[in-house]
């Protein structure tokens, strides 16, 4: 028998990261990852085909779709006609299992209680991943897949396609070039979830039946036991607790694309609640208002990061309240205000246009069709290229500062945060809310 690889060592030592075993793989192993050159095809797996994981399979076509995996067994066979040569699982572990070491890749578009369990499997075995925003479902998880694909080497982009968008790009390069002076405050708001799903809301008693396509148990996945509802069915997960993060964690990752790409967001050292409206044990608030306080860094002064939303919007006094449309981003800055949005299109309290800030320099590769090299991006390093601009090594930290803001809110609290230790210094109650519980049987 031939002694272990450091690879082999990497791999088994991801797949028990944290004290957490994934179970569902008949033995721990490490794929030996093949060296592609820019004209090899890449052999991906898809967990997750319907809603946005159709959209997800769809922009990796490029390369060969060798598996599909979706609970919903209607949504799988319709990817199944598209792909007819890629083998069909309902259940992620099976379908890495089978197919074992003839992946290369895997997209993940699941609800986000269901994102950390194949993505971390997924880097044990040295595959590279897509996975889609929020990064994950708690902050523990967001730390532990960031580490494991920074050991592992593997190549990774989460699903937030603004951030490869050439105006916020640009948008972003004039932040950095000192277009606005120094950072002061950061707004971010959203009109979500109003119509889009249920907040503020409690889990309903009836018992209707579970639908013929439906595997109910595999989509609960790592959560609690509870019976099917439509209540927490397609899209409308997002506001419960057990499935979703809200409306910070849907849309925080869209929002703070700017931020990700030239500020850091990491390791903020406090967050608290101005207005947290409906919020309960069970579902995210209406409506709300969190501020963090980010520490000053190299290069970076101390600001602090707002977030509003259910239609809560930045005093008006910061631009004119008429310019502030349902989604957007206020930059505060010493010398000037910078009003964006997710894709960006920069405006400017004084009036400058982006015509005046020619001298300076562009820092970020520009596309013309974003969403689609959002992809081609990862698709690119996967293959040796570039580091994607929202690899994990971005998404994590991003992720983790969102989700602390759902920590305030389930507390009610003012939180002061030890990001080295990951814990609440001062609010024990927070702290089991850190670290998922995974329910016997996902993860042992």
């Amino acid at each position: 028998m031939t002694s272990p690889t450091r690879r082999d060592f990497i791999g088994r030592s991801l797949l028990f990261s944290g004290g957490v075993l994934l179970s569902g793989c008949h033995s721990p192993y490490v794929s030996r990852r093949r060296v592609l050159g820019a004209n090899d095809r890449l052999n991906i797996a898809s967990v997750g085909v319907g809603g946005k994981g159709w959209t997800d399979v769809n922009m990796v076509k490029s390369e060969t779709i060798t598996g599909l995996c979706d609970v919903d067994s209607s949504r799988l066979a319709k990817a199944g006609e598209v792909f007819p040569s890629a083998r069909r699982f309902a259940d992620w572990r099976e379908m890495f299992d089978q197919l074992g070491n003839s992946i290369d890749a895997i997209t993940v578009s699941t609800p986000d209680h269901t994102h950390f369990p194949p993505a971390m499997r997924a880097i044990s075995h040295g595959w590279h991943v897509f996975c889609q925003k929020p990064l994950t479902h708690t902050i523990w998880e967001a730390r532990e897949l960031t580490r494991a694909a920074k050991a592992a080497g593997v190549a990774t982009q989460m699903g937030n396609q603004g951030i490869s968008h050439p105006m916020l790009r640009r948008d972003a390069e004039l932040v950095k070039g000192g277009a606005i002076g120094a950072v002061k405050e950061l707004h971010c708001w959203t009109d979500r979830p109003g119509n889009w799903w249920p907040q503020g809301v409690q889990r309903p008693t009836d018992r209707p039946p579970t639908p013929s396509e439906l595997n109910w148990n595999l989509w609960l996945g790592t959560a609690p036991e509870r019976p099917y509802h439509p209540a927490w069915g397609h899209f409308k997960w997002r506001g419960w607790w057990d499935f979703g993060t809200g409306a910070v964690g849907d849309m925080g990752c869209h929002l703070l694309n700017l931020a990700g790409l030239v500020l850091d967001m990491s390791d903020p050292s406090s967050v608290e609640v101005v207005e947290a409206v409906g919020a309960n044990q069970e579902t995210g608030p209406v409506r709300s208002h969190i501020v963090w306080d980010i520490p000053a860094r190299k290069n970076q002064a101390a600001f602090k990061f707002h977030w509003c939303d259910g239609g809560a919007k930045p005093l008006s006094g910061l631009f004119p309240a008429a310019a502030f449309e349902g989604n957007g981003v206020l930059v505060v800055g010493s010398n000037d205000t910078m009003l964006t949005n997710y894709l960006g299109g920069a405006r400017f309290k004084s009036g400058h246009t982006y015509a005046d800030f020619k001298s300076i320099p562009e820092l970020f590769e520009k596309y013309t069709d974003f969403e689609s090299s959002h992809y081609a991006e990862w698709i690119r390093a996967c293959k040796g290229g570039p580091k994607a601009k929202s690899s994990f090594e971005t998404a994590g930290p991003i992720t983790e500062t969102i989700l602390l803001g759902n920590l305030a809110v389930r507390t009610g609290k003012r939180l002061v945060w030890d990001a080295k230790r990951l814990r609440v210094t001062n609010v024990e109650e927070a702290n089991p809310l850190v670290k998922t519980r995974y329910r016997s049987g996902f993860v042992s």
